[in-house]
């Protein structure tokens, strides 16, 4: 799982947790953003240089965004591994020159503390250099919860945030989540189970753009 250091996910880390601990993967764009706040606002030399070297990080992963998991690993382990080996040493070193109470040093200690969590990435191609991505995605739930405020019961909660989910595969496969939901409603009760895949929104989206490029035969 993905995320910032929000205490409240500590529970899934757990070594003693049933039936397995969540391996967990940190967000750089959260480790970069007290060093990106010093390096704009007091120009300090020493945040501007972390900011320099997570912004190579970020500037590979372009590089490398669409390519298959595997590609994604072989070139991070390449070019992203060395500068995480780097950035470790920087980091030490820089933190041992600072007063444990500064600012800087704290960042410093945030990243280094998580360490594993950060560099996850470098041995998994599934997993993103930060979860920009889901945050823009909840950005709407959050922006208007205090119009919902309550879910009405836990079980609802878990279904609004089903829907949530699937609503926002939708959006990032560029699928129109209202003709997906009605076609995968009207679909559900006669579809086997062991199918399932062929309703997920990508596959739905390529059956669709299959059947329009079907050219249709007029009978005779």
């Amino acid at each position: 799982m993905q995320a910032d250091a929000f205490a409240g996910f500590n529970d899934l880390y757990d070594s003693a947790r049933k039936p397995a601990p969540i391996a967990e993967a940190a967000c750089w764009a959260h480790g970069r953003r007290e060093f990106f706040k010093w390096a704009t606002l007091a120009k300090s030399p020493i945040a501007q240089e972390v900011v320099r070297r997570i912004d190579e990080l970020f500037a590979i992963e372009r590089a490398i965004n669409g390519k298959s998991v595997d590609e994604r690993r072989a070139l991070r382990q390449e070019r992203s591994k060395p500068l995480i080996v780097s950035l470790e040493a920087h980091l030490r070193e820089q933190r041992s020159k600072l007063s444990p109470k500064h600012d800087l040093a704290k960042a410093m200690s945030y990243l280094l503390s998580r360490w594993e969590a950060f560099t996850r990435f470098l041995d998994d191609g599934r997993v993103c250099l930060s979860n920009n991505a889901a945050e823009r995605a909840l950005r709407g739930v959050a922006i208007g919860r205090r119009n919902w405020t309550f879910a009405g019961s836990d079980e609802g909660g878990r279904r609004a945030a089903a829907v949530y989910t699937l609503i926002q595969t939708c959006k990032l496969n560029d699928v129109d989540p209202q003709a997906w939901l009605a076609f995968v409603l009207a679909k559900l009760p006669d579809h086997p189970a062991k199918k399932i895949d062929e309703l997920l929104p990508w596959n739905w989206k390529a059956a669709q753009a299959a059947d329009q490029a079907t050219p249709v035969t007029a009978a005779a």
